[in-house]
């Protein structure tokens, strides 16, 4: 007598011995951190409210919903944190505090050694530019991840013949 799942080839059968991933945690102290980084935190969902700048203390906090590509399909809670910060500035996001902004991407412009200028990419066209003194920055997952609702999807883009 066989069952359903014994028909199933083991292949195709749920790893149930596997460990969960571990949260991720990442430091960024050049350009090609920062670009993991930003691959990691790719379609990432934060409020103008999660950003917070504490000139005082020269950091930059941002509290996201990571898009978990690496869990498939699910999200996490995450904090970035931006060390050594001189200035923010931002440039076409709206300023209500519970607006959805959507993470594109990150970039680093250098400017006097060791320091330059953080971009945040979001959708729609805005941007935060953060200045630094040198780039120290810090991602962390906070939460287990919990299943994404829509899974972000990327019009592709028409490449000229």
């Amino acid at each position: 007598m066989s069952t359903d799942l014994d028909a199933v080839p083991v292949e195709a059968q749920p790893d149930t011995t596997a460990q969960p991933l571990e949260r991720l945690r990442l430091l960024a102290e050049d350009a090609a951190d920062l670009q993991i980084i930003s691959a990691a935190l790719q379609d990432a969902i934060l409020r103008p409210v999660d950003i917070k700048w504490e000139r005082s203390a020269r950091t930059l906090t941002l509290a996201l919903s990571r898009f978990c590509w690496e869990c498939g399909g699910t999200r996490v809670m995450a904090a970035m944190q931006f060390g050594d910060v001189l200035g923010v500035q931002s440039r076409r996001l709206p300023r209500q505090p519970d607006t959805a902004l959507e993470l594109l991407a990150i970039d680093f412009e250098p400017g006097e050694a060791p320091g330059g200028r953080v971009l945040l990419m979001f959708a729609g066209g805005g941007d935060l530019k953060i200045d630094v003194e040198c780039l120290d920055a810090v991602l962390a997952d906070l939460s287990d991840p919990w299943p994404a609702k829509v899974e972000p999807a990327h019009d592709d883009e028409a490449v000229a013949p």
